[in-house]
């Protein structure tokens, strides 16, 4: 019998895999999709992610990013990295960096896909594997996650974000992330080819959205657009137009598109303490500061540890210990930009009070 099952084997299945292993125990993965996972993501790591992985023994090739960039018509203000650089990376490129790693730390990943598990004793059994712990990092719509009910009751669908990325074929102009602003409101004309999630954010009009570009490697950016569901990727580009301006011409890539982002969870530790979640399976606010795969690797990190001191009930704990700041944080800004008085001041406040920006830039990337 295994120690650990994961269920899921993205970045942070897989960093989850890792932990486990180093700490002593028996894992597997089960991930019925091949090679490296691609999936719509802004591909910032922050400081603590790379400081994360490289404590983990994974040092994905990519961009040094100098900090964090903020721009609106009219307004630009830059807040510079104090604990190292981040990196921009492919989502493929930091996949197959942490499955050769999970591979050396003797983890098997198996072709499964989970959909029924049960519980008997002291023991979790899924698609004929059983393991003493499941867990669950199959994404912001976990199935697993769904079958243990530890979803809300469903409430009405309120300010809804949704997020599409797409890569470009150009050299990058900078060394930070840069975040472009919008409130303009444009129209929707069609998905233009979009299936799954993106073709869902691509219905219907669209208000105050932030565009995030990422150079990823020498020749390649990624542009990731937050914001309501309604129109293509085009179309939302246009609310941008100093970006566009900038990659017309360029050689575009698919879309790729995740939503709603927003996931709300009861708890971390299913009742009988067996099975436990991790990453956006866990919970998710918005990906407004970045840090999705810094928080992750945190919950990875701290899951592994109570696994192997035989004492799971202790995650929910560590669990929110290590995500109360990104959260509120996030929280904080996201509520800041739907408020129709603030949202538009974010960028001129920023440039203002440089100062009080980079200081605030310092406090979410750790």
């Amino acid at each position: 019998m295994l120690d650990v099952l994961i269920v899921g084997g993205g970045p942070i299945g897989l960093a989850t895999a890792c932990y486990a292993a180093r700490a002593g125990l028996t894992v597997a993965v089960a991930e019925p999709r091949t090679g490296p996972i691609d999936k719509a993501c802004g591909e910032g790591l922050m400081p603590p992610a790379v400081a994360a992985l490289r404590a983990l023994g994974v040092d994905p090739p990519g961009r040094q990013l100098r900090g964090i960039r903020y721009r609106d018509t009219g307004h630009s203000v830059d807040a510079e990295f104090r604990s190292g650089p981040g990196r921009g990376v492919r989502r493929t490129t930091l996949h197959e960096a942490l499955a050769k790693r999970a591979e050396s730390a003797g983890v098997v990943v198996l072709p499964e896909r989970v959909t029924e598990f049960r519980q008997s004793g002291g023991c979790v059994e899924a698609s004929g594997i059983a393991a003493r712990y499941l867990v669950a990092a199959d994404g912001l719509h976990s199935p697993v996650r769904r079958a243990c009910g530890l979803d809300p009751a469903p409430a009405p669908a309120r300010n809804a974000r949704y997020g599409l990325r797409r890569h470009f074929q150009t050299a990058p102009w900078t060394d930070f992330v840069e975040v472009y602003w919008s409130d303009r409101v444009a129209g929707a004309s069609g998905a233009s080819g979009a299936t799954g999630a993106a073709a869902t954010v691509a219905s219907g009009a669209f208000g105050a959205s932030e565009a995030y570009v990422t150079p990823v490697d020498d020749g390649l950016v990624g542009v990731a657009i937050l914001g309501p569901p309604g129109a293509s990727f085009s179309d939302r580009l246009a609310a941008f137009p100093e970006l566009r301006e900038r990659l017309a011409g360029a050689e575009a890539g698919p879309v790729r598109g995740a939503g709603p982002l927003r996931q709300a969870v009861r708890r971390r530790v299913a009742p009988g303490g067996r099975i436990l979640l991790v990453g956006d399976a866990s919970g998710y606010v918005d990906a407004l500061t970045g840090e999705g795969i810094s928080v992750g690797l945190a919950q990875a990190r701290v899951l592994a540890a109570c696994l192997a001191a035989g004492r799971p009930g202790d995650y929910e704990r560590q669990w929110r210990r290590v995500s109360r700041r990104s959260n509120v944080l996030t929280a904080a800004l996201l509520a800041a930009r739907r408020n129709p008085v603030l949202g538009p001041r974010v960028v001129p406040a920023a440039g203002a009070l440089p100062a009080v920006f980079g200081g605030a830039v310092r406090l979410i990337t750790g």
